[in-house]
């Protein structure tokens, strides 16, 4: 009967310390080499954890020769830690918004290294570390894991990492129930069990890596593909809506060039304003492409700073107010607080302009808008309302998309391509919120957005 033979505890730590080695030079060149720029963060928290792990490893290999503070302690701590790194970067690639789980992450990993070092302090058992260790890795693991089943975009990539994990965890858990069950005073037993624990652990974590890395390059290839879409409906949106404005101005020039001396005075100043209505709606819509194409390029920068949100509304209801009065519309604003918040002011200011800009045109004379300022749910939620035409149910579905072409007049035929509504979107996804609208045709709109701020 075939038997597997005992392996050496200083053999496993050897096996891990040049596994995690060779992964540090695989991650940190793939890095520098190949990764964009939003992918090489990523890689640099998996790589740093696991340049940490390899750091840890030596700690354990030299065992007796250094004190046990720093080979049991300090080397300890720093797998936690790594396992932190790792898990953090797991967490980037596999939901949308993960910022939110660092801290419960690093939390965890605290208490880990705080339940350990303790433990240790007070001369626990060997078998009790290894417990320890075993349960605070298994929590460590936990989150990214339990993430991937409550995210909505799945792929075949994603899969095969977590499953990875999964089976990671998996045998972790057997092997701090083992401990418990069966006590020894050795970090790695000689048993069959343990040998073969330590094997498959390592094999484990060899595909884990190569799924990491292969997820990183899914997660590059989508986004090239995306920009690449975006890209070919940018110039669609140049092509369609820029020409319509565009050849509106160029005809109303000519005619006024070629035939100044016929028309009258108020002939002219009426063919003068069309002309300058037409090259308004051009400069709005070039301005709005020029913002969106930084967006997407990172030529925009977020700078958030601490910010008066009721001044920042005031302020962009007072530069909205001329073009309301010229259709005679009242803008309100009401706020029950005073809220500071961590926001970049352009951006925002740019969200508020579009959909104030956008709430004006679609109102019909001597109608009404409304600006709330909210606390809701540990967020800020900002709501602009009308009571205007409304959206449709067919146009509602393609806003805030740029592949869903919105082609809806404003109350006194004001042009309007949705690209504003696309640009508000990207502003508050980079602040982490969330923007929608809520509207029954014929009954006015409500335009929402959120931020996850903190409210001081």
């Amino acid at each position: 009967m075939f038997e597997l033979l005992p392996v050496d505890p200083k053999t496993i730590f050897l096996l891990y310390f040049w596994g995690n080695l060779f992964t540090c030079i695989l991650i940190f060149s793939f890095s520098f080499s190949y990764a964009t720029s939003d992918n090489r963060k990523t890689l640099r928290w998996f790589g740093l954890g696991k340049l940490i792990l390899t750091v840890a490893w030596i700690l354990a290999l030299v065992r007796g020769i250094i004190p046990d503070f720093v080979s049991i302690n300090l080397a300890n701590s720093m797998i936690f830690g790594a396992c932190c790194f790792e898990t953090i970067a797991m967490l980037s690639l596999i939901r949308s918004h993960a910022k939110r789980h660092y801290r419960f992450q690093i939390a965890i990993t605290a208490a880990a290294i705080l339940l350990f070092n303790v433990a240790t302090l007070f001369d626990a058992s060997m078998n009790t570390r290894v417990i320890i260790g075993g349960i605070g890795i298994f929590f460590i693991y936990l989150l990214p894991t339990i993430a991937y089943f409550t995210e909505k975009r799945k792929s075949f990539f994603k899969t095969f990492y977590v499953l990875c994990y999964m089976g990671f965890e998996i045998l972790i858990a057997i092997r701090t129930v083992h401990r418990y069950l069966y006590p020894q005073n050795l970090i790695i037993s000689k048993d069959t069990f343990d040998s073969l624990y330590s094997i498959c652990l390592f094999l484990l974590t060899l595909i884990g890596i190569v799924g990491f890395l292969l997820l990183v390059k899914e997660k590059q290839d989508y986004k090239i593909k995306k920009l690449l879409n975006d890209k070919d409906q940018f110039f669609s949106i140049i092509s369609h809506d820029l020409r319509g404005p565009l050849g509106s101005s160029v005809s109303l020039s000519e005619i006024l060039v070629e035939n100044i001396d016929q028309y009258s005075r108020e002939e002219i100043k009426e063919i003068s304003e069309m002309l300058h209505d037409s090259n308004k709606n051009i400069y709005k819509l070039l301005e709005n492409l020029l913002d969106w194409s930084r967006v997407q390029t990172g030529m925009i920068t977020f700078n958030p700073k601490k910010i008066l949100l009721n001044a920042l509304i005031e302020e962009n209801i007072e530069l909205s107010k001329n073009v309301a009065l010229n259709k005679n519309i009242n803008i309100t604003f009401e706020s029950a607080y005073l809220i500071e918040a961590e926001a970049d002011k352009n951006m925002i200011s740019t969200v508020l302009r579009n959909l104030l800009s956008n709430a004006i045109k679609f109102t019909d004379k001597n109608g009404e808008i409304k600006v709330k300022l909210a606390k809701t749910n540990q967020k800020v939620q900002i709501s602009i309302k009308d009571n205007g035409i409304g959206v449709p149910d067919y146009i509602k579905e393609k806003l805030f998309k740029i592949n869903g072409k919105v082609l809806q007049k404003g109350t006194e035929n004001e042009l309007g391509s949705g690209l504003g509504l696309l640009l508000c979107k990207e502003f508050v996804n980079i602040h982490e919120g969330e923007i929608w609208v809520e509207s029954e045709e014929g009954e006015g709109s409500i335009f929402r957005f959120t931020l996850p701020m903190k409210i001081l």
